[in-house]
């Protein structure tokens, strides 16, 4: 672990390779796990603003779960995308070769809206937990992600450069300057 601003990093991020692999998992992170993706509560309103853009984008089943359960939920205090039947993230979508996507960014790549998608799926798989003094940043290994584990490791790509935009997005250019800094040194 080391310390940029007021964060914590965890140096699984500079040794640790991940490029994800949709043909390979088919985008499993959206349909698999326990919960919806966590969301930040500035990112509540967005999603209030932008759904009926992101609307026609989304399934049946997606509109449904939302129309249900709200367009976040609450889960042990923390907010969340809903699910479909418990499993599926409300927003996702799949395309013709049954990968799944997120309709939110679909709609952000159509030009409809200016938001790319939650925060915490911009950076998978890096997760940030908030406490009071600082964020620590770390890397989460989930075995769906295995495929994306290899592919990194072919091609050489270690998760701080996989999520750059992301970790730019949510830290700043200047945070993300010095991380590259420390992976640098550290590899020497």
């Amino acid at each position: 672990m080391f310390q940029l601003g007021k964060t914590i990093v965890s140096e699984d991020i500079i040794e640790k390779d991940f490029v994800c692999n949709l043909n390979a998992c088919k985008g499993k992170c959206c349909i698999d796990g326990e919960a919806g993706a966590p969301l930040e509560e500035d990112e509540l309103q967005i999603l209030l603003d932008i759904y009926p853009k992101v609307k026609p984008f989304l399934r049946a089943e997606g509109i449904a779960a939302i129309e249900d359960q709200g367009l976040f939920i609450t889960n042990e205090g923390e907010y969340e995308t809903p699910l479909i039947d418990e499993k599926d993230c409300a927003y996702v979508i799949f395309d013709k070769n049954n990968i799944a996507k997120c309709g939110i960014e679909e709609a952000y790549n159509a030009g409809e809206i200016k938001w790319k998608k939650p925060i915490s799926c911009h950076l998978y798989p890096v997760r940030i937990m908030e406490y009071s003094e600082f964020s620590a940043v770390n890397y989460h290994k989930w075995p769906i992600c295995d495929d994306a584990c290899q592919l990194g490791k072919e091609l050489q790509v270690p998760v701080y450069k996989f999520v750059k935009d992301a970790l730019i997005r949510k830290f700043g250019k200047d945070w993300y300057a010095e991380l590259e800094k420390v992976a640098d040194t550290h590899k020497s």
